[in-house]
């Protein structure tokens, strides 16, 4: 029987390992070893924060001009802050994706993937509305991430460049136009269910979909910025009551026949909006659709109809208990004995190691594990928006794993996050399967290795033989068997059995040669600080690790 009861005890070295795969980008044997020693409940008291930004917005620099024409400019806040003449909106987009990807990495907690998460399912672009715009929307996903599902998603309707991608600017009371109440009820909130009948699925119908484009009209973007929302200090959109429709909503029996009074002014689209979201979420599907979204998410991709009733439901529950806050709720699924797969006696494990993980997974915290040394934003520009974070991570290492990041090719989001009944398993496919493998090579040369220019260089590099000697990782680099043994340890989700052991150490690192070499080899290295022959082997042997099946799942 699925439980949702906590586990009880130290976590230990392979619970604290998975809990820190699942919940951060950032993978740290220093992490891993602090949440050892803690229970669930203090290891979640450190994970569910929202800690301080390393930088707070990005900074651009012009590479194209000598001198720059503008060098670490700070666009983006306060509002209404412009661009320096000749620059254009287009320059500056890159320059917000590195800048959450370096935040992602640097982030101790869990507020990166929870924004990321939210950002799955309210899905919109970076060349939809200009860039600042784009900023305040990670801003708002951030926000809302460990804070209230029903709020975000009240505020995510005033979100400008949400406002703008689904076409919601268009949307006035003699020009209706359904696109942002249809995404607003399948995507954002309740989801359909089983279509039962022409125009009517389980949780809403077509005609409540027209009512609630009723209540969206008039809703417009506000490009200028200069509208703060006061709870979250953001920019937001505005209302235009002349372009409401002021009639009352009545909606279908799915929402019980309810009716909204339309508003009198401005201030009440506000009101009627925030009716309007209430009703959705007295729903119990809309608790239990974020729920399921939580379990694909952190868990499995298998709900059966065990963990619908012993996990699903009572997880909801939670849920609507707390009023949608989100820390009560992914503390319940996250501290439970069914997360770490000791709800049961079946000795074969169904949940570590049952994702596959994402191209940000993969790269992020194979980056932070390893220690590789990142550009510097503020004395390095050029090397760490354009070189590291573009031409390596989001051109070489997301992009050809299908993962292009916040361009996600139509308002349903990136396949492996909702398509049944593959989900994470279409990371790995015949089209992702090249970049997936040549990125171990990508970290460990220092070079592009794909597209046009293999040799061009990543901006950093995984220094092998300096990270297996300082990082801590290997308790004694020069008896092999132990060397391979704490790698593993930390780089699979489960100990592999004996011959799988025997194949890393004494086909892939030893090479064949007996283990007295390596010790040789290794002493040599730290006599003379030579270190082409060990670097041989443990770059063979690395790069076989990253590339193994055990490494790309969690």
């Amino acid at each position: 029987m699925a439980s949702l009861n906590p586990l009880q005890g130290v976590l230990g070295h392979r619970k604290a390992a998975h809990l820190l795969r699942r919940t951060t980008f950032r993978f740290t044997k220093p992490k891993v070893d602090q949440l050892s020693v803690l229970t669930i409940d203090q290891a979640l008291d450190n994970l569910l924060q929202t800690y301080p930004l390393k930088q707070a917005q990005p900074l651009y620099t012009d590479f194209q001009n000598n001198p720059p024409l503008a060098t670490n400019y700070a666009w983006i806040n306060p509002p209404g802050t412009a661009l320096p003449s000749g620059v254009q909106d287009f320059m500056t987009r890159r320059f917000v994706v590195a800048w959450w990807l370096d935040e992602a990495q640097n982030d101790p907690g869990i507020s990166h993937k929870m924004a990321f998460f939210f950002h799955q399912f309210n899905i919109t672009t970076l060349n939809t509305s200009s860039t600042n715009s784009f900023f305040d929307y990670l801003a708002l996903m951030r926000w809302g991430g460990l804070g209230n599902f029903k709020k975000l998603a009240t505020k995510i309707v005033m979100d400008n460049v949400m406002l703008r991608y689904l076409d919601n600017t268009t949307n006035n009371k003699n020009n209706p136009n359904e696109n942002f109440a249809r995404e607003f009820l399948e995507l954002f909130t309740i989801g359909k269910g089983p279509q039962v009948a022409p125009g009517d699925y389980t949780n809403y119908t077509e005609d409540d979909i027209v009512q609630a484009a009723r209540v969206f009209t008039g809703f417009k973007t506000r490009i200028q910025r200069d509208q703060i929302d006061p709870e979250t200090n953001l920019p937001r959109g505005t209302v235009q009551f002349a372009q409401h429709d002021t009639g009352a909503k009545t909606f279908s029996p799915r929402f019980q026949n309810t009716t909204i009074a339309g508003a009198t002014n401005a201030a009440g689209m506000l009101t009627e909006l925030d009716a309007f979201v209430t009703m959705v979420f007295n729903q119990p599907e809309t608790a239990k659709n974020l729920c399921r979204r939580l379990y694909h998410c952190f868990v499995s991709p298998n709900i059966t109809a065990e963990i619908e009733n012993d996990i699903i439901g009572p997880l909801s529950q939670v849920l609507r208990n707390n009023n949608f806050e989100m820390k009560p709720t992914l503390r319940a699924l996250l501290s439970s004995q069914h997360f770490f797969d000791a709800d049961d006696s079946d000795n074969k494990d169904e949940i570590l190691g049952a994702l596959i993980k994402s191209p940000l997974e993969l790269a992020l915290q194979s980056i932070t594990f390893f220690g590789m040394p990142i550009p510097d934003p503020l004395t390095q520009q050029q090397q760490f928006y354009r070189t590291f974070y573009g031409a390596a991570v989001q051109d070489r290492m997301m992009s050809p794993q299908n993962l292009p990041l916040f361009q996600a090719a139509d308002v349903a989001g990136y396949p492996a996050y909702y398509q049944e009944p593959d989900f994470s398993r279409q990371w790995f496919t015949s089209l992702t399967i090249v970049g997936r493998y040549k990125m171990p090579e990508m970290l460990l040369s220092g070079r592009q290795v794909l597209g046009a220019n293999p040799n061009g260089q990543i901006g950093s590099r995984i220094n092998s033989p300096v990270w297996v000697r300082d990082s801590g990782v290997v308790s004694n680099p020069a008896d092999p068997a132990v060397l391979v043994s704490d790698i593993l340890k930390y780089l699979l989700p489960e100990e592999v059995d004996a011959d799988r052991f025997n194949y890393f150490l004494n086909k892939v690192f030893l090479d064949g040669l007996p283990a007295q070499d390596w010790t040789y080899e290794w002493e040599a290295y730290i006599n003379t600080n030579v270190d082409t022959e060990v670097r041989l082997a443990l770059d063979r042997f690395l790069r076989l690790v990253l590339s193994s099946p055990e490494y790309q799942t969690f």
